[in-house]
């Protein structure tokens, strides 16, 4: 699908991969609505009310990038001072896994009413996961499985909606010089850059918004979770 003249939604798009990908996308002709909690207004992408009235205002959208997550409130399972919070697992899992469908089920509606493509396609979705999903760390088991449901709805949406000219596709990145990366170990965070096979170093935001465009543009990438790492592979701290 080209970009020129396209309308694209970006969740998470004021900061880190999102703001990325928004940069890219309007410099590829697209134009760009973003929702994000700490944006204008602010937009809870697991809110099904504001995320419908915010898709209903937009025209002819045919791209989505989900990059609205969130990465703290984890720990290990047990501690001393007690079990894990369920609070802050069900938060992980609203923010990062509902969140992301609730906004791939109202701009898939949205895109299915639109007239084909030349080239038979109505819309492209990208969503994002991690290397956490298969790579899990000590104390990452709430990130670890709401980015793992994330990637494991990527091929069954792709199935469902392949028949109305829908492409859906995950990202995995693996460690991003995002401010979500602020909050690791310093120790830990030398540790993963100097054990990657190369390039040695986190990924840039810029190399995520390439894939991006790379996913649009490129029609037979569909049903598919792409690891973005440098061939990083995570281990326990």
């Amino acid at each position: 699908m080209q970009l020129h003249g396209v309308g694209a939604l970006v969740t998470g798009g004021a900061s880190g991969l999102g703001a990325a990908t928004v940069e890219a996308l309007t410099g590829a002709g697209a134009t760009v609505a973003v929702a994000d909690i700490s944006g204008q207004p602010s937009i809870d992408v697991a809110d099904p009310d504001a995320v419908a009235a915010l898709v209903e205002s937009l025209t002819e959208l045919r791209v989505l990038v989900c990059c609205a997550g969130i990465g703290s409130g984890g720990g290990r399972v047990v501690r001393r001072s007690g079990p894990h919070s369920l609070d802050d697992f069900e938060r992980m899992v609203r923010v990062n896994l509902t969140g992301t469908f609730n906004c791939v089920r109202l701009a898939a509606w949205a895109m299915s009413q639109l007239e084909p493509t030349d080239t038979g396609e109505r819309g492209v979705i990208i969503t994002t996961s991690s290397i956490a999903a298969f790579d899990g760390v000590t104390g990452g088991s709430a990130y670890s499985a709401s980015k793992a449901g994330v990637a494991g709805m990527t091929l069954p949406l792709a199935r469902d909606l392949g028949p109305f000219g829908i492409r859906v596709v995950s990202i995995a990145p693996g460690p991003m010089t995002t401010p979500m990366v602020e909050g690791l170990v310093p120790e830990f965070a030398a540790q993963m850059a100097a054990e990657a096979p190369f390039p040695r170093r986190f990924g840039r935001p810029e190399e995520y918004a390439a894939l991006v465009r790379h996913i649009v543009e490129n029609p037979l990438l569909n049903g598919e979770v792409i690891r973005l790492d440098g061939a990083t592979r995570m281990r326990p701290l």
